[in-house]
């Protein structure tokens, strides 16, 4: 039931419910801008629907309910109740109802004399049920707090309790309260609860609350787990009951459940069949909700019954329930489960089970239907194409279901149509038996009866068939208009879809708009039942009014009308579309025109007469009126001819066709005609009332004008027009009337006007004299007449008459200087004006040019076929009169060949370029040829002589040949054209989003060929924007439908693919999740932050900005979830949607996309990310001022004012400038910016602006003046000539000292000056370093090799035996190895515990019984827990003996780890008790008994996995990282001080020079020969050899290496010369009485020098260990004594170069910055949880602490948080830091040791939870890592909170882990050993010793003193180190052990001293046989 969260807000509390309570986004704000609030109502219209108003909510909403009565809508949200004016949803009250402290596992704090073990947490209020009761005037409000208890508010005034209960004390009288009374709701965020206030009947008591809830308890979801087996819930709280609200009676039956006291209304479900019935709650309503006095009425209940989890044949079952309502004023109340009958809704399409919508989401009860929204399940194929589906049910068909499901029950059993719900409390019997002798009346069939088996299920589900499908739908609403049902749908996505059904249930149109985008909306939706217009609905933070229809935004009837939105109508007498309600009189016929009378009832006019002749007098017009139109007698009407009104009329009442009478307009008024126009249209309206309701047009017409118009067809145009025009052939006029046409035949139709005969004429030569003859018809009239032959432009000629019907052009001489031109021919009429004969048909004349276009023979031969006489003769000529011989023409001459190469197929289109090629296409038709193959000339492409297109034939194999035109004589071409086999190799990239646009390049051969090229994606579609070479092919791809591979095919020619085998994979498009910031100024630039997945597929991106937004800007991507983007700029300040293109395409989001049901601008609108731009920010001075005066030379700080915005910069956002200097800035607050520049400023020009940079905004504020004024300037001299001339009188008596003094400051300032030229070096080199050296190191560092990893065993007693592991080591293991011939030195030695119990065998078995029999008592809870505080009492038990005996108490108990916890719990309770009494904060903080070291061996063990699988590779890397950082730069053998470092206590402080040297050495070892190493200049030979070493043995472990003193070093100087390289020998250099270690750069070792390694037998023991050396005889890099001995430095280093060494500080920052990301790593791996190994033991720990702690009413978070600090990060985490050589099998050096202990500090204080106070004088070690500790804070914070927030652990869960643990690791360790180290505590403090004083004896060797233990082969094993003996030579201490054991009433009872004594007995007799057998 996570989609119904919060009982009533399915969708909205779903991301809450599982989190704290998550803020409101912030562009929701209730403090957003007026202006911003109006832009994003107008952003939300989308054609049918309009929002009219939000309120914004700080919290998830819940649950809304309607006051229609008074206009006030009631808000639940999250820990808030709202009260808002129902008609602009404005605040009127609210109230505060969260949170409280609560527990799940309390009674509510109203039940009397209720308590509670269990810790109450402050805990969110969601709302469960918000009901209006309005008969008591009270408004019922249910929490999940308090087991769901319920308040009674004040209608009216939400912000009241209008009933108290229980109620208060007195004077009220004391009612009893019972649980059942409170536990109403579910007490569980995301548990579902539904509520309905069942009205009183007439004369009845008070209102009845009908409650379904999803059952909360013992064996749920959603029940604490493994906290307590206490439930509430189940007695307390049934899934369905009826509960009394009269809160005007007795308060003692309020919420009880109300049928009678003997037998409750309610329906609750057995415990054990919870399992099988888990019911969650969609909505409870009445039907039919106003029912008729005497009507039955009925509640129903719309729920699922969730799938059984586990079970695959389980499904979720939709199911609708029906309980009936008492029947009148006399009627009786049912109880509940009588009338009660449930039965199963399907949503089912036709493609079987796959089609099966089975969850049901919303439902909306109509009049007569049920409309719902089911879902499909999780899982189901093809739920993701179609999740949801609307359905609609028949309330007929439920009750003919329930009627039948009775009568087969009672009258026919049928098991198979209905059973009977045993599975409830109060059911009657397990099955349907007949009712003899019993007729059921029908309210029986209807509701049952207390006799009749109940409550009933029907089998059978009621089916139907989806009306709509769509992803995503939440929410459904229905009304029905007209003969419309109008559905409106909500979506998960925060949208709101309007579908318009007709009466088949057919949708006709659909709209949608997004009230809250990504928020779901509610899935219950209502009408404001003041008025139906309105909708209200509530998403995630909103609720919002919506108005159903938008219908302003259609303008005219019959868009209106075709809009088929069933609100939406056309007012006829207001002109506009509009609700009906809106439209005046609209209950009247023919006022409102509605969807379903369709477009063509909208109101229309005709004007007669249609067309009116400007000529003539019109008295007036006729209108005829049609359409649904009321009758228009009697109103106030005009004719609006737009400037002019003229009277209308209409003579009687009518409807349908109305007939109306209106004035035409005065002549005078007449519109002018347009130019080239023989009429003018003028547009007209009637108008009623003031208001133009139907418009027509008809048209002026003037037929004078058609002979202007068309001169040269005025007679044909003329009598074929659509007006009544004549021909006057006498006047040459177009007229009217024709009674103006005098007396002669004019012609009645086109076909009868004197027109001209088209006829061919051939082509004429320019310049020629010819006579043309043009053909006439109908021109006997003109027959005589004077023509004129017109070729325009004025070129006239005489007309000459043959006959009737034709007349000669005489003597016509044209010229063109073109090729050809074409002349039109007409004929005109002698005279002016011109007046044409008709040319219907356009005559030309073609007049050619033999001079002009014929370059070359073929050109000009080839014209014959055109009709051109011409001749070649040097040239193209026209022919003469004898006829021509045959001309030849040269051979064809070719110029150019395109393509030159082709496939082997053919079909290039080959395009030849030339002269001569041919004068006709049959010249060449068969004569092109390549080589033997044939090219075919295409007709449509030849030009003659110039330019042949021919298709290339196919090759039998590559070759390469000319091409050869053979036109009568051959030509061949100078380039050769090849054919070639293209291919394909590879496609990159092969990855590309499916919405297309990624640019890929095909590589391969020979790509360049041909004239064709098409790349097709999956065969069908093209690659687009092709770019070729010859190896590659670039193209766009386009997009896919499906994520998929899809082939890809290179076709040449459209012939078949090239072979490649491309494939192109379609991947998941890249998801944009959020962009930040979301604010920009409105000229742009600010940098966006994208983030989104699966960038890497993104190869261009660019923002634009919707509406407002100017250019779109280049994005780029930094990673696959980031992108960086410029802000547009925009054109004023308002919020706007963005739009990103992604490789070319709009970027649509995919929920966006898989809805299908928006249109583009409504995708476009609905943008899911918008920018707010606002002003550009404001700049100026300090004081305001233009001009800032400032001496060069001087330091310059400038103090800028920034003006109040809302942009909320960043200080890197801005840019401050003066001329083209930067001015660093230093601080930025919200109102002031601080910069200085460090540069002098040049002088050159005198001024320079001072200018502020914001993204693209830029602001001038002032400018900068350099130098002083000319005043200040003279009174300088001035002054300067007093002081001259007294100085050279001073100068003159003062010159001998001046000089010596001036000399030594010369002297002091080169010095000063050298210095600080060293530290500016320094400080640069510092600088360079820290960017440099992060990014080498992580090239660098080898992360192939393996990560030595210590097995199990030598991990634990490494940890908890430190000192000796690390003696046992270097004092046995170490000096002991022998190297084999490898090179690797195994270690042969084991530690005590992992080896034998070596013990005479004589001894063992007696022995061995005797540690049996001990350990035995050791695993008896009681004995171990007064063994432990007995020698805890002990003065002389020391902390050494202390976490001694507790590693050993560790080792013996190792296989039984829940047994040990358990031990450790114990002491640990005790420990905690002795801690609060005192100070509780520093409880676990040292290790200073048994049971904290106990807790850390235990959290070693069970940290051991994440420290290996999660932590190890970090942690390794972290420590190679610091030794490679190290190792770059100089180290110091003798003081082990090291350039590189993260202590300033092992910080060189000296500038040494080091250069790095590549070294060639061989060895043979560690399984290589030789390799290229590294190492510096300035190293010793030691540090050369341990370099090579570790060069060498990189992957074997630490302790098989071979040492320094073990091998040899030889240098091949030449090929016959060789030197053995030693720290020391006969060259090594003295100075100051120390001999400086030799180095490579004393060798003079040259870079790629070859060396040798090789293994020796005798160890140079001379030096020792170098770091050992005497530095009074020895030193390496510097002298340890430079600041003291500085008297005896040598004249050489007393021109050394020295700085001050604070200086060096900084390569602290350098290394701490290169180490930074992989410190930043282990810190994130120790402190972060994986999914799938989340840490148990940590858990159980916290958990068992914050148990301690509520037990003993410590409340104080910051002392858990030391606790579990204490318990985990410094005692598990910092101990492994600090000690790598616990876990990896490694060489811990100094500088290793050192850096990791300020690793270690940054751990501890990022676990602090006190401030730190840091200051210059802290330590670096605190002071390094300062700016970083917030946000490790801030990690560990989270971390202990993830940890708080994991599921609590049982103690079997936890038993069932640690035995895990235990058995993975058995048989490790030798625990008889152990047994016996723990025995020999027990011996000491028993009561009387059986040893001799002063004698030990154990294992036939005896020592004394402090021997200790003593283990094989003379092993003195001291855990703690030496010095530190746990058995001294002194007699036994008090008899304390068996003291307490007689003290303890259980140790008494069970004897525990007697075995104890056994022990002791058993053991010292062996001991003393031993003993004398040795």
């Amino acid at each position: 039931m996570a989609r119904r969260a919060a009982g009533g807000a399915p969708l909205s509390a779903r991301a809450a419910a599982a989190s704290p309570l998550r803020p409101r986004p912030p562009f929701r704000d209730p403090s957003c801008p007026p202006l911003l609030l109006l832009l994003l109502l107008g952003a939300a219209r989308a054609g049918a629907l309009e929002i009219q108003r939000r309120f914004p909510s700080p919290t998830p909403t819940n649950n809304f309910a309607l006051d229609g009565a008074v206009g006030t809508v009631y808000l639940a949200a999250v820990n808030r109740l709202y009260q808002l004016s129902s008609a602009n949803l404005s605040l009127e009250a609210e109230a505060a109802v969260g949170p409280v402290a609560d527990s799940p596992l309390c009674h509510a704090p109203q039940l009397p004399q209720a308590s509670c073990e269990h810790p109450r947490r402050l805990t969110d209020n969601y709302n469960k049920i918000l009901q209006l009761d309005p008969s008591q005037g009270l408004v019922v409000v249910c929490g999940s707090i308090y087991q769901g208890f319920c308040q009674l508010r004040r209608r009216g005034n939400i912000s009241a309790v209008a009933v108290h209960f229980p109620p208060a004390a007195p004077p009220a009288e004391p009612v009893t309260v019972f649980p059942s009374m409170l536990n109403v709701a579910a007490n569980h965020p995301n548990a579902s609860t539904v509520g309905l206030v069942l009205p009183p009947p007439a004369g009845t008591g008070g209102s009845r609350l009908l409650v379904g809830a999803t059952y909360t308890g013992y064996g749920s979801a959603f029940f604490p787990r493994n906290r307590s087996l206490e439930d509430h819930r189940f007695e307390n709280t049934p899934e369905i009951a009826i509960r009394s609200l009269d809160a005007r009676g007795d308060l003692a039956k309020l919420f009880t459940f109300d049928l009678n006291p003997s037998d409750d209304n309610i329906l609750k479900i057995k415990q054990g069949a919870k399992e099988q019935h888990k019911l969650g709650f969609v909505r409870a309503f009445l039907h039919p909700p106003d029912p008729q006095p005497d009507a039955q009425s009925y509640a129903y209940l719309a729920l699922n019954s969730e799938a059984r989890a586990g079970d695959k044949e389980s499904q979720a079952q939709s199911l609708l329930a029906r309980i009936c309502l008492p029947r009148g004023a006399g009627g009786d109340a049912k109880k509940l489960t009588e009338s009660y009958i449930q039965l199963g809704l399907q949503c089912a399409g036709g493609a079987g089970r796959g089609d099966l919508y089975s969850r049901l989401v919303s439902v909306f009860p109509a009049r007569e239907l049920l409309f719902a929204v089911f879902e499909r399940p999780q899982g189901a194929p093809a739920s993701r194409m179609t999740p949801a589906a609307l359905c609609a049910f028949r309330f007929a068909d439920v009750q003919a279901a329930i009627r039948a499901a009775r009568t087969a029950c009672f009258v026919e059993p049928a098991p198979d149509v209905v059973a009977v719900l045993d599975s409830v409390v109060q059911g009657t019997g397990p099955a349907c038996e007949r009712k003899r002798n019993i007729q059921l009346q029908p309210e029986q069939l209807d509701c049952g009866a207390a006799h009749l088996q109940h409550p009933l299920s029907i089998v059978q589900p009621l089916k139907a068939t989806p009306v709509f499908r769509a992803p995503g739908l939440s929410s459904v609403a229905v009304a029905s208009v007209g003969s419309y049902t109008v559905v409106f749908l909500g979506t998960v996505s925060g949208r709101l879809l309007k579908i318009n059904l007709n009466e088949s249930m057919q949708v006709v149109s659909r709209r949608v708009v997004t009230v809250a985008y990504g928020e779901p909306v509610h899935h219950v939706m209502q009408f404001d039942p003041a008025d139906p217009g309105y909708l209200y609905l509530m998403t995630s933070f909103q609720m919002a009014r919506v108005k159903v229809a938008a219908c302003a935004v259609h303008t005219t009837c019959g868009d209106c009308v075709g809009a088929a939105d069933a609100y939406c109508g056309w007012c006829a007498l207001e002109t506009r579309c509009t609700l009906q309600q809106d439209c005046a009189n609209s209950s009247q016929p023919h006022f409102w025109t509605s969807a379903s009378e369709g477009p063509g009832r909208c109101p229309t006019m005709t004007v007669l007469p249609a067309e009116i002749d400007v000529r003539q007098e019109y008295p007036g017009m006729i209108l005829q009126i049609s359409g649904s139109l009321p009758s228009l007698s009697g109103m106030e009407m005009a004719c609006d001819y737009g400037d002019i009104r003229t009277v209308a009329r209409v003579p009687g009442p009518a409807f349908g066709h109305q007939i109306a009478y209106c004035n035409l307009l005065p002549r005078d008024q007449f519109p002018p005609f347009p130019p080239h126009q023989d009429h003018v249209t003028v547009e007209m309206s009637v108008r009623v009332n003031g208001q133009n309701i139907v418009r027509a047009s008809f048209a002026i017409y003037d037929c004078s004008r058609v002979g202007q118009v068309y001169p040269h067809t005025a007679c044909t145009s003329c009598l074929s027009a659509q007006w009544p025009c004549f021909w006057c052939t006498q006047q040459h006029a177009c007229v009217s009337n024709q009674s103006r046409c005098e007396a002669s035949p004019n012609p009645t139709s086109p076909q009868d006007c004197p027109q001209i005969v088209p006829s061919a004429l051939a082509p004429m030569p320019t310049g020629s004299s010819q006579s043309l003859p043009v053909h006439l018809a109908n021109a006997a009239f003109f027959q005589g007449a004077a023509l004129e032959c017109s070729f325009g432009h004025e070129e006239l000629f005489e007309a000459v008459w043959v006959n009737e019907s034709a007349v000669l052009c005489n003597q016509v001489v044209l010229h063109t200087t073109q090729k050809s031109q074409m002349f039109p021919l007409s004929l005109q009429l002698k005279g002016q004006p011109a007046r044409f004969l008709d040319s219907p048909d356009p005559m030309t004349v073609e007049v050619y040019n033999c001079a002009m276009g014929s370059p070359d023979c073929s050109q000009c031969l080839g014209r014959e076929d055109l009709g051109h006489l011409c001749v070649w003769s040097d040239g193209c000529r026209l022919r003469g009169a004898l006829p021509p011989l045959p001309g030849t023409c040269p051979a064809p001459e070719i110029r150019a060949i395109e393509p030159l190469s082709g496939p082997l197929d053919g079909g290039t289109l080959l395009t030849i370029r030339g002269r001569n090629l041919g004068r006709r296409l049959s010249d060449v038709a068969h004569g092109v040829w390549i080589g033997s193959v044939a090219c075919e000339p295409l007709a449509d492409r030849y030009t003659v002589s110039e330019e042949i297109v021919c298709a290339t034939g196919p090759a039998p194999g590559a070759f390469s040949d000319v091409v050869t035109v053979n036109a009568s004589k051959e030509g061949r071409s100078r380039e050769r054209f090849s054919y070639v086999l293209p291919l394909v190799h590879s496609l990159e990239p092969a990855v590309g989003p499916k919405a297309g646009g990624t640019r890929v390049t095909i590589h391969g051969n020979d790509l360049h060929v041909g004239s064709e090229l098409q790349v097709l994606v999956n065969d069908t579609e093209p690659c687009t924007e092709l770019v070729r070479t010859d190896t590659s092919i670039t193209c766009t791809v386009p997009g896919g439908a499906l994520p998929a591979p899809v082939p890809v095919c290179v076709r040449f020619e459209r012939r078949g693919c090239v072979r490649g085998n491309l494939t192109f994979w379609y991947m998941r498009n890249p998801v944009i999740t959020a962009i930040s910031p979301r604010r920009s100024p409105v000229s742009g630039g600010r940098t966006i932050t994208v983030a989104g997945e699966r960038f890497h597929m993104v190869q261009n991106v660019s923002m634009a900005v919707h509406h407002i937004g100017r250019e779109p800007t280049l994005c780029k991507v930094l990673n696959s979830t980031l992108i960086t983007c410029p802000s547009p700029g925009a054109l004023n300040n308002a919020s706007a949607p963005v739009i990103f293109f992604i490789n070319g395409r709009a970027y649509a989001d995919e929920v966006a996309v898989a809805e299908e049901l928006l249109d583009p601008e409504e995708a476009q609108r609905g943008s899911r990310f918008r920018l707010d731009y606002l002003p550009d920010p404001q700049f100026s001075t300090a004081k305001r001022e233009k001009w800032i005066k400032h001496h060069p030379g001087e330091p310059l700080t400038l103090v800028i004012h920034k003006e109040q915005d809302s942009l909320g910069l960043e200080s890197h956002e801005y840019r401050v400038k003066i001329g083209q200097v930067a001015c660093d800035i230093q601080i930025v607050s919200e109102r002031v910016i601080h910069c200085s520049v460090n540069e002098s400023l040049g002088t050159a020009e005198g001024q320079l602006p001072i200018t502020i940079q914001v993204g693209n905004f830029n602001q001038t504020i002032a400018t900068l003046q350099l130098g002083g004024s000319e005043t200040a300037i003279i009174v300088s001299i001035v002054i300067c000539s007093v002081l001259l001339l007294l100085s050279v009188v001073a100068l003159f008596v003062f010159c001998t000292k001046s000089r010596r003094a001036e000399r030594y400051w010369q002297k002091t300032l080169l010095q000063m000056e050298e210095m600080e030229s060293q530290i500016r070096e320094e400080i640069r080199k510092g600088f360079a370093e820290l960017q440099t050296d992060m990014t080498d190191l992580t090239k660098e560092l080898n992360r192939s090799q393996g990560i030595p990893f210590l097995e199990y065993k030598h991990f634990v007693t490494r940890t908890f035996f430190p000192k000796c592991s690390s003696l046992y080591e270097e004092r046995y293991v170490l000096p002991s190895q022998t190297l084999n011939s490898q090179g690797s030195s195994p270690v042969q030695e084991t530690h005590p515990l992992l080896g034998e119990w070596k013990i005479p065998e004589s001894c063992r078995p007696n022995m061995e019984e005797g540690i049996s029999l001990f350990s035995s008592l050791l695993n008896n809870k009681h004995f171990l827990i007064v063994f432990v505080h007995a020698l805890e009492q002990q003065k002389d038990f020391a902390v050494r003996d202390r976490c001694n005996l507790a590693s050993l108490l560790t080792i013996a108990l190792h296989g039984k780890l829940e047994y040990y916890t358990g031990i450790m719990k114990e002491l640990l309770v005790d420990l905690i008790d002795a801690s609060a009494a005192k100070n509780p904060k520093l409880m676990l903080r040292r290790t200073e008994s048994v049971v904290e070291k106990m807790l850390t061996n235990w959290m070693s063990i069970c940290m051991y996995s994440c420290l290996r699988e999660t932590v190890g590779e970090p942690f390794f890397l972290l420590l190679c990282a610091i030794k490679q950082q190290v190792n770059k730069g100089s180290i110091d053998a003798i003081t082990g001080k090291a350039r590189y470092t993260l202590s300033e206590e092992w910080l060189l402080r000296e500038n040494i020079e080091a250069k790095p040297r590549n070294l060639n050495v061989s060895f043979q070892g560690c399984g290589m020969d030789s390799l290229s190493v590294r190492a510096m200049d300035t190293d010793t030979l030691t540090q050369v050899k341990e370099k090579i070493l570790e060069a060498f043995c990189k992957n074997v472990p630490y302790s098989q290496w071979p040492r320094a003193e073990d091998v040899d070093l030889e240098w091949f100087a030449s090929s016959t010369q060789s030197y053995i390289l030693r720290d020391l020998d006969d060259t090594s250099v003295v100075e100051d009485g120390r001999k400086k270690l030799n180095t490579l750069a004393h060798y003079k070792i040259p870079e790629g020098a070859s060396l040798a390694m090789s293994l020796t037998d005798k160890k140079d023991n001379t030096l020792g260990r170098v770091k050992d050396l005497d530095t009074e005889k020895y030193f390496h890099l510097v002298l340890p004594t430079d600041e003291l001995a500085e008297p005896k430095k040598s004249h050489r280093q007393s021109h050394r170069k020295k700085v001050l060494p604070e200086i060096y500080l900084t390569r602290l920052l350098s290394t701490k910055g290169t180490l930074q990301k992989f410190l930043d790593d282990l810190f994130k791996a120790i402190l972060s949880i994986r999914e799938d190994k989340p840490p148990l033991a940590v858990k159980y720990f916290f958990d068992f602490l914050e148990e301690q702690a509520e037990k003993r009413g410590i409340s104080d978070p910051d002392t858990l948080h030391i606790w579990k600090t204490n318990s985990l990060p410094l005692r598990f985490w910092v101990n492994i830091l600090k000690n790598p050589q616990f876990v990896f099998d490694i060489d811990k050096t100094d500088h290793i040791d050192a850096c990791l202990s300020v690793i270690a500090q940054a751990f501890i204080d990022a676990c602090s939870i006190s401030d730190l106070q840091l200051g210059k004088d802290s330590p670096t070690n605190k002071l390094l890592y300062a700016k970083e500790i917030p946000e490790y804070r801030k990690i560990v914070q989270r971390y202990y909170k993830q940890i708080h927030d994991m599921t609590p652990l049982s103690e079997q869960e936890m038993n069932a882990h640690l035995a895990e643990e235990s058995r993975k690791y058995q048989n490790e360790f030798n625990t008889n050993v152990a047994m016996a180290e723990i025995y020999k505590y027990a011996k000491r403090y028993r009561p009387q010793a059986l040893t001799s004083p002063g004698r030990l004896c154990f294992g036939g060797v005896t020592g004394s003193g402090n021997a200790g233990c003593v283990f094989p082969h003379d092993l003195q094993w001291d855990p703690w180190g030496p010095g530190h003996g746990l058995w001294p030579s002194c007699p036994s201490p008090p008899p304390q052990i068996m003291t307490a054991l007689e003290a303890n009433p259980t140790a008494r009872r069970t004897q525990l001293q007697h075995k104890f004594e056994q022990v002791v007995a058993l053991m010292e007799d062996n001991i003393y046989e031993c003993c004398s057998e040795a």
